[in-house]
C-alpha cells in the first residue's frame, strides 16, 4: 500500500537540504484544493473572486505540523504549473513569518515557507529570499494578504527571513 501524501517524509532521503512538497494548488488557479489526510483525497477548500489566481503552486512539507495545526506551507517556485498531489523535491530560499487572525479574534502563526523546485530552470539561480526582486517579494505578501481578506481574514508579516530560518521552522514543525 502505498505511503499516504501526509506521511511522506519530509525531507528527500538523499539529502536533507532538499524538502519534499506536496502540490495541493497549482498556480494559476481560482480553486484552492487542500489535502485532506483522513480521506485520501483532494478537496476544494474555496474559489477565489474573479481575477486572482494563485501566483505560484501552493502546498505543505508532509509530517510536519505548523502553529495552527496543518502542515507547514509551502509557496513553490518552479517552471510551469504541476498537479494537486505532485511531489516536488525543492530547497527552502526562505520564509515569511506570518501572524493571521483567527474567527474568535485570537492570532496564530501561519508561516509561509519559500522554495524552488529542485530541477527548476528558471529559478536555478535562486538560493536565498534576498536573490528574490522587492516587487517579487511584495506581490507575494500582498497574494497572501487579498486571499485572506477575500475569506474575511486578516494576515501580517512579521519578517522575511533566510534560508537559514526556513530550516529552522521546519526542524520545529517536525512530527
Amino acid at each position: 500500500m502505498a505511503t499516504p501524501l501526509d506521511k511522506l517524509p519530509a525531507h528527500v532521503a538523499h539529502s536533507h537540504m532538499l524538502v519534499h512538497v506536496v502540490v495541493e494548488t497549482p498556480k494559476g488557479e481560482r480553486n484552492k484544493v487542500a489535502y485532506e489526510p483522513d480521506l485520501g483525497v483532494f478537496m476544494l477548500k474555496g474559489v477565489l473572486p474573479e481575477g486572482h489566481s494563485f501566483p505560484y503552486d501552493f502546498g505543505f512539507v508532509p509530517s510536519t505540523k505548523a502553529e495552527d495545526g496543518d502542515p507547514l506551507d509551502v509557496l513553490l517556485l518552479l517552471d510551469a504549473p504541476t498537479f494537486a498531489g505532485c511531489v516536488v523535491e525543492a530547497r527552502l530560499i526562505g520564509a515569511l513569518e506570518i501572524e493571521q487572525l483567527e474567527d474568535d479574534g485570537s492570532r496564530v502563526r501561519n508561516d509561509r515557507l519559500l522554495a524552488v523546485a529542485n530541477n527548476s530552470r528558471l529559478h536555478k539561480g535562486l538560493h536565498e529570499i534576498t536573490d528574490l526582486s522587492r516587487e517579487m517579494l511584495h506581490e507575494i505578501e500582498h497574494f497572501f494578504s487579498s486571499y485572506n481578506s477575500v475569506k474575511g481574514g486578516e494576515i501580517k508579516v512579521l519578517h522575511r527571513v533566510g534560508a537559514k530560518k526556513a530550516h529552522t521552522l521546519l526542524a520545529q514543525a517536525l512530527l
